[in-house]
């Protein structure tokens, strides 16, 4: 196997041509299902699948993402199961039309936002970014979206919000891990109001040039490069300004081994894994896990002074 390194990868090669027009083959061959089981729901303002007039971002890296195959069928989504194949084998019940985002809270202009007029409210860029999985594994993904910046400035939020609360779809009749008491649904997820203000934290709408597949969230979820995976809710119904800390799911379901913050760190450890390599999905050998995953240089004075292994 051939390991390129980030210097050796040409902007020409970020996104492969043949990987792109091939990835309804590839997906139909890594899960094994029809493509008809296959849901790429569409906004009306898009054209046969893509998206118009995307720039790309100056905060992508240049590393080559991850195959489409295995960002669309390598997932944790436990709406619909607890089997990384899960969500692209069950996630095709997930109706994403109708659907409204209600922002709310500590806000001065509360919005129920329609995901078409969402798609609209603000130029998408093709964000690559690297992620990181709590349990070791890696992608790298093109990610369309726009900064949450965006629309928490359009709803004006007042003195008193300090953290923003992420509330994800909990349909028992469309997403069968509901039905399990495997957590307190719906997910929920927060982050700071600084964290969440940050040019690097996304609303995505999209990956790969098109609609989010169910699988990974659709129609809109939260990208958040930083932090461990779990952080970035998917298919999210709720925004929340709130004053104090949100009570997350999984501090909820096992508060000793996930704390609020969850920003990457190589020297501290799940419970039951290490923290300290991280393995490329499509890649063999283990590569060293970077402080906030590579994205130190930009994040790291938002926790100035603060013991990272106590705020873990």
């Amino acid at each position: 196997m051939l390991i390129r390194h980030s210097s050796d990868v040409v902007p020409s090669e970020i996104t492969s041509r043949r990987v792109f027009e091939r990835r309804r083959e590839f997906l139909q061959a890594a899960v094994g299902i029809g493509l008809s089981e296959v849901v790429y729901p569409l906004s009306s303002a898009i054209a046969a699948g893509k998206f118009p007039d995307t720039t790309k971002s100056s905060l992508s890296t240049l590393e080559k993402p991850t195959l489409f195959k295995d960002v669309t069928s390598y997932n944790n989504f436990y709406e619909f199961g607890t089997d990384k194949a899960d969500p692209a084998l069950h996630a095709n019940t997930l109706k994403t039309r109708p659907w409204i985002l209600s922002v709310e809270g500590l806000v001065k202009r509360p919005k129920a936002i329609a995901i078409d007029d969402l798609i609209k409210l603000a130029p998408l860029e093709e964000r690559i970014y690297r992620m990181r999985c709590v349990e070791g594994w890696s992608m790298v993904i093109p990610w369309l979206g726009f900064p949450l910046a965006t629309l928490l400035k359009s709803v004006e939020p007042l003195g008193a919000a300090k953290y923003v609360e992420f509330v994800s779809a909990a349909d028992p009749k469309t997403m069968p891990g509901v039905n399990r008491g495997m957590i307190d649904w719906p997910y929920v997820e927060g982050l700071r109001l600084d964290e969440a203000l940050h040019p690097l934290t996304i609303l995505s709408v999209g990956l790969y040039g098109e609609p989010l597949p169910n699988q990974n969230g659709a129609p809109v979820r939260l990208v958040v490069p930083w932090k461990y995976g779990f952080k970035s809710g998917k298919s999210i119904v709720k925004i929340r300004l709130v004053e104090h800390e949100p009570k997350t799911a999984w501090m909820k379901a096992a508060p000793s081994e996930y704390g609020f913050y969850s920003n990457v760190n190589p020297e501290v450890d799940h419970p039951r894994w290490s923290q300290a390599t991280e393995r490329r999905i499509g890649e063999f050998f283990k590569r060293k896990t970077l402080a906030f995953n590579g994205y130190a240089d930009k994040v790291a004075r938002l926790y100035a002074g603060m013991d990272l292994k106590k705020f873990y």
